[in-house]
């Protein structure tokens, strides 16, 4: 369920939403969801001195706790064919 609520935010902000993926990670305590997205989309998650992500990661927080779960997002660059 918050994968699907990080896909239907971060889908109407880039320009690519093709490209996005976004992949669980669990731990005992704790869900992480890291979130790639195109190269030129990055700014657009990351916003005016990360104001942008920082609101993703609330959203997605108020709803855990709602839940009494606890969610980290990560965000990372897809990387290129032929990048290092």
């Amino acid at each position: 369920m918050y994968k699907e609520l990080l896909e239907y935010i971060v889908k109407n902000l880039v320009s690519m939403p093709d490209k996005i993926s976004i992949e669980e990670l669990n731990d005992d305590s704790k869900l992480t969801l890291k979130l790639s997205v195109a190269k030129e989309d990055m700014g657009r998650i990351i916003g005016k001195e990360g104001r942008i992500v920082r609101s993703i990661r609330e959203i997605i927080n108020a709803y855990a706790t709602k839940n009494n779960e606890k969610v980290s997002v990560l965000v990372e660059e897809i990387k290129e064919q032929g990048e290092n």
